[in-house]
Parts: C-alpha cells; structure tokens; sequence
C-alpha cells in the first residue's frame, strides 16, 4: 500500500461469501484505511481471505461507505492496536497519538511506524482504533499535552521590517 494523498481516509466495507444453493452466509464489516477506493477494497481481501479463508472469487462486497469526521473542530486523543512484520517476526504494538480525526492519527501512525522501525505500509496491519480518554493515556508525550496551563513560548522572534527602517546603525535585538 502506497501513499497518494496526504491523509488516508476510513472506509467501513461490508461484504460476504457467495452462497451455495440458498444457505445462509456469514456478512463481514470491516473499518479500513487507505488512500483510495481500491486500495481499501484490496486491503478487504486480504484481510478477509487471512482471517476467514474467502476470496474475492468467492465473495461479494454489499456496501462501501467513506467515513467522515463527526466532530473535526476537536482535538482527541486516539489509541491505535497496531500488528506489524518486521524482519526478525511478527510484532504487536500500541500506540497513541493526538488528532482530530482517526484518520489523521493512522496516518500519523503510518509515518511513525516507517521513522522508528522502518516497517513498510503493506506490513503494518491496523487492528483497533478508539478515543482515549485524557485519565486514561499511558504515553508521557500524549499526557503533557493535558496541562491546562500549557504554555508555547517564542524565545527567538524575527523583526518585522515594515515598522523599522530596513538600513540601521545597530544589529536587531531577536531576544526579548
């Protein structure tokens, strides 16, 4: 699975095995991310043909929706189970990161995963993904972020040259 865009977005793709002679088959729904349409329904297969032996030959997709953000003003935290194959075996991992969408916290997570373990997107599988609340994060990165008195500071500030003469006698001063 390759990047295209610079968010992946969340399908929830709803499919089954074709019945044999009017018996009764299972329906499977799945929360995909991906950059595109194909990508989600190709991520459907083979997640489906792993967990519950059925093809794309032998099945059909019912319904495909797109998911959208039902609140994209407000900061979450998310936490995010994540299965990954690296070189030496198969790994398990959570993770958590702050964002106002899900997506924008796999895509995070996407990222992370190829910085810090240099695995590849087609290796990392996305298993669970839910807000967490604030009393209930463990990553000390995410709880200093829940400081109500939390403060950004700008040491080093650049002058803006259109309230003083470009050409002075003295250097500018860019710590106050």
């Amino acid at each position: 699975m390759k990047f295209k865009c610079a968010e992946l977005k969340e399908y929830q793709i709803v499919g089954k095995p074709l019945s044999k002679a009017n018996e009764k088959t299972p329906i499977y729904k799945m929360r995909i991310f991906a950059p595109d349409e194909i990508v989600a329904k190709s991520r459907f297969w083979y997640f489906l043909r792993q967990l519950k032996k059925v093809r794309k030959v032998n099945g059909e997709i019912l319904r495909m929706t797109l998911v959208s953000n039902k609140s994209p003003t407000k900061i979450k935290n998310f936490g995010i189970w994540v299965r990954y194959d690296s070189r030496s075996g198969s790994h398990n991992m959570y993770r958590e990161y702050r964002d106002v969408s899900a997506t924008g916290a796999v895509t995070q997570c996407y990222r992370d995963m190829a910085a810090r373990h240099r695995a590849r997107a087609h290796s990392i599988q996305i298993m669970k993904v839910e807000v967490v609340k604030a009393g209930e994060c463990k990553r000390p990165i995410i709880k200093q972020m829940h400081d109500s008195s939390i403060k950004f500071p700008l040491p080093h500030r650049i002058l803006k040259y259109n309230k003083k003469s470009i050409f002075v006698a003295e250097r500018p001063s860019t710590m106050q």
